[in-house]
């Protein structure tokens, strides 16, 4: 990569006022524009952590799908996921994309958190870590990052418009210090949150955006409103925020321009915020002849990585020794989840993989496998696979273009096709072909917001409109509502479906989101549920996959409850009954309540576990892998044991009075167990503690694999029983392993108006989870 040195004062005397702050606000839903007179192109971001969407929110537009950010957290490999972030780098480049919207790196404070899968951890220095780890991978490749949302959003419900008060000790210690280390990390943007921290709106917060942020920390990248945050003129131009996305129209403009012009707001301020643009276009390749995006390397293989992070991230929970499988001829694989695998997480984090292998497919090519769906507890219809037609049309019925999709889903959010003129654009029409399997009443459904026609076999069977509950655009978009028809099908003739929804583009930028789902005929819960026990019986052992929905999970609203949906808790003991060696995959992106672990042979969780879901899992199953993952968040046995739990404003307000004691501080403080704590997981061998020597900041640990296979720890490291260190090790039969372990200066420091390095002894600790510190050990500081 070449690097010119660039007058950015220079460039900017180039520009009039009007292009500066043109310069500031999108162009549309995913750009800044152009500015051809001083070289700079137009700068591209996308959504998400797990995949790079670009600019089409569109299964026409295949991305690789990544396991979700819990599960790279369950890594605790900062390596892995450093490469993780090359991939996504790749991705970004073949796409136009020069940022990436991601990481997420708020905390997991409570586990109702909607978003907690987007997340990485409970733990500010493990998320710090893994954060870091993720932004240098993605920008050795030269694309931005932008870590998100600061700073405290960390709950979805009414995050608009809810304030966060907090104290500054907790803000330091706790939430602030994971943005903090991927700054140290040299992160080239940072996106701030929809919510207010102690009666100030993030866009506008000058405290935290100009004094700690770019003051203190001496951040010289971008700073990047999320999606329709910013919502004044001269608060948010004084506050520290850069661009206010989407664009062109918002608070900033021409308002912003008169604001500048009657002196209200410097124009010293417009050219700081310029100035990070033009540095950030340097970065990334985008302000021609100054600087070169890296070369692109040996081509990653996305599809094998993203199998690879899935295993490694995989955490067993316990296990009887049924794992991993031997001598096993029949498999039993039930729920749901196992034909169609929940692979991500609702919201901005999801992409539109060009494959998904689910575990029943994964299994079967390992055994001789045979299925029984046991309960559905989807509320909401999966899309009609494909392939799939979306028409678009003009006033006239005219066919503007055609685009080929995967499933029976149409999404364009921001940006049309290539060929689509917006501005003629009044309707889309999808159309697919569907041969079912059996006879019966077929459930078809439209889900969407607005009018809907829905023709089956040039028959009319719905016309009519679909209405958004509450107020929140998101929650409208990402868990809309949904209409359900019954169709009656026969097994084997064709049915052509095709729906009809009015569309167009509003201001240079589209909204276009409908999905059609369909379901089987069913027999009935009592017989699903009979049939999933017959069939358990009948085999060597029984996997069941038991998910959440996408009505549990995702973004824009918080969970009510940690209660797997349906009726699934039920058919894991009724399988469990009928065949003793069940092991339960639980498929989920946030701890869920698990009453029946001491039921089954073992548990596993996948996370969401990104495109490779059914290779990962026959890998782990059958011990071609071991699982690799550790609990980066605390689970609890039940809702009522947690210690922090309220993610519901009242008054406006979320009050985080349990100050720095979230997670597995919560816990011990309590003085209650967790089901699992902070740490926790098993391989496919055991291992012995067997010393440690510490000398001011630094930690030697010797372990020893005493089991008969090879395999992986993650020794972790305590200083008064809070994380202050890790890493990864591996070894064979017999081996014993060194791991010396450098402890940051922040491990030995308060906030009280300042840090302050706290002299005197210290316990430190290690072990495989804090609920399990082996090696005691005292330094002085």
């Amino acid at each position: 990569m070449k690097t010119v040195l660039v007058d950015f004062d220079e460039l900017i005397a180039r520009l009039d006022l009007s292009t500066k702050i043109r310069l500031l606000t999108g162009a549309d839903m995913w750009s800044l524009p152009p500015l051809p007179e001083i070289g700079l192109d137009r700068l591209v971001m996308s959504d998400g952590p797990i995949g790079v969407r670009g600019e089409q929110w569109s299964a026409g537009d295949p991305s690789i799908a990544l396991p979700s950010p819990t599960a790279l957290a369950a890594t605790w490999d900062v390596e892995l996921v450093r490469r993780a972030g090359a991939l996504l780098a790749q991705e970004a480049r073949r796409k136009g994309v020069h940022v990436l919207l991601a990481p997420t790196i708020n905390l997991h404070r409570s586990p109702l958190g909607g978003r907690h899968f987007e997340c990485f951890s409970e733990d500010p220095y493990l998320t710090g870590e893994i954060g870091a780890a993720y932004v240098e991978g993605v920008q050795e490749g030269g694309v931005a990052t932008t870590p998100k949302h600061f700073v405290a959003n960390d709950f979805e419900t009414d995050r608009f418009t809810a304030d966060v008060r907090v104290s500054e000790k907790a803000l330091r210690e706790a939430y602030l210090r994971p943005f903090e280390r991927v700054v140290q990390a040299g992160a080239w943007g940072l996106m701030t949150a929809y919510n207010s921290v102690n009666g100030t709106t993030m866009t506008e917060h000058s405290e935290l955006v100009n004094g700690v942020l770019k003051g203190e920390w001496g951040f010289d990248g971008f700073v990047v409103s999320d999606w329709t945050a910013l919502r004044s003129t001269e608060a948010a131009a004084m506050g520290g925020t850069d661009v206010a996305m989407p664009g062109p129209f918002g608070p900033w403009g021409e308002k912003l321009e008169a604001a500048v012009r009657e002196g209200r707001v410097p124009e010293s301020v417009v050219d700081d915020r310029v100035r990070r643009i033009l540095r950030l276009a340097q970065r990334v390749g985008a302000l021609r002849g100054t600087e070169d995006r890296p070369a692109a390397e040996r081509p990653i293989d996305g599809g094998a990585l993203a199998r690879e992070v899935a295993t490694r991230g995989f955490t067993l929970l316990t296990n009887d020794g049924i794992l991993p499988f031997r001598q096993v001829r029949t498999v039993a694989v039930i729920g749901a989840a196992a034909a169609e695998a929940r692979v991500m997480g609702g919201g901005s984090a999801q992409v539109f993989p060009g494959r998904i292998v689910s575990p029943l497919q994964g299994l079967r090519d390992r055994a001789e496998v045979r299925y029984a769906l046991g309960t559905d507890p989807r509320i909401r219809l999966s899309p009609l696979p494909g392939p799939a037609t979306a028409t678009f049309l003009d006033a006239g019925g005219a066919t503007l273009s055609e685009q080929p999709l995967a499933t029976a889903e149409a999404r364009w959010i921001g940006q049309l096709p290539p060929g689509v003129d917006g501005d003629r654009l009044k309707a889309v029409r999808l159309r697919t072909t569907y041969t079912p399997q059996s006879s019966g009443e077929h459930q078809l459904s439209v889900a969407g917001v607005g009018a809907f026609t829905v023709v089956v076999n040039g028959e009319t069977v719905f016309d009519g409109t679909l209405e958004a509950d509450g107020d929140d655009p998101a929650a409208a978009f990402l868990s809309p509502p949904e209409r359900r028809l019954s169709v009656p099908m026969t097994a084997g003739e064709p049915y052509e479906v095709v729906v009809t929804h009015p569309a167009g583009a509003f201001g240079g930028m589209a909204f276009v989101s409908f999905t059609v789902g369909h379901a089987n005929p069913s027999p009935g819960e009592e017989e699903l549920l009979a049939e999933a026990v017959r069939v358990a019986a009948e085999c060597d052992v029984a996997v069941v996959v038991a998910a959440t929905t996408p009505e549990v999970e995702s973004e824009g609203f918080d969970r009510t409850d940690l209660g797997l949906p349906g009726r699934q808790d039920e058919l894991i003991r009724a399988v469990a009954a009928a065949n003793p060696r069940t092991v339960v995959v639980v498929n989920a992106g946030s701890p869920v309540e698990m009453p029946w672990t001491e039921e089954v042979a073992a548990v596993l969780l996948t996370w969401f576990p990104g495109q490779e879901a059914g290779t990962a899992l026959a890998d782990v199953l059958f011990g071609d892998a071991e699982p690799g993952g550790r609990l980066p968040t605390t689970w609890p046995r039940r809702l009522e044991d947690a210690p922090v739990v309220n993610v519901t404003p009242v008054d406006g307000v979320v009050a985080y009075e349990e100050g720095v004691s979230i997670g597995y501080r919560a816990w011990e403080r309590s003085g209650r167990a967790p089901a699992f704590w902070f740490g926790h997981g098993l391989g496919y061998t055991t291992w012995s503690y067997d010393s440690i020597a510490a000398e001011g900041t630094t930690v030697t640990v010797a372990v020893t694999n005493t089991g008969d296979r090879p395999g992986r720890e993650i020794v972790q490291v305590y200083v008064s029983k809070v994380l202050a260190g890790f890493d990864v090790v591996e070894a064979g039969p017999g081996e014993t392993v060194l791991t010396t372990i450098f402890l940051p200066e922040r491990a030995f420091q308060v906030w009280d108006g300042g840090w302050r390095t706290a002299e005197g002894e210290y316990a430190v600790e290690a072990g495989p989870n804090v609920g399990d510190l082996r090696l005691p050990a005292v330094v002085k500081i």
